[in-house]
């Protein structure tokens, strides 16, 4: 899979990413800490894994950002299906983008 390739489905996810964070919003009080910390943390790594996608194409740096991507939305996942009345939403939405990084990180191994 090529860099330019890597970026656009690295800025698709980061739609679902945000889909998920506006639904945490929406959603309000009732969504645990832990979730919407690991939804802000996907966020947050999301924006530097663009930047560093945008500035090599190095393949170890390429599968070492999708790789690191992909264990946060694990993260968030987990946190989903653990707490107890999580916003179908929210759940829904974590669970979109932990899929598309799975598939992205299957993609560039």
């Amino acid at each position: 899979m090529q860099a330019n390739e890597v970026q656009q489905r690295v800025s698709q996810i980061k739609q679902t990413i945000q889909q998920a964070s506006q639904a945490c919003e929406s959603a309000g009080a009732s969504v645990p800490g832990n979730i919407k910390s690991s939804i802000e943390q996907l966020g947050q790594r999301s924006d530097q894994a663009t930047k560093t996608l945008q500035q090599s194409s190095d393949e170890a740096s390429i599968r070492q950002c999708v790789d690191e991507l992909e264990q946060l939305g694990d993260q968030a996942k987990t946190a989903c299906e653990s707490a107890a009345n999580v916003d179908q939403k929210v759940k829904d939405a974590v669970i979109k983008a932990h899929q598309e990084l799975s598939q992205l990180k299957h993609q560039v191994h």
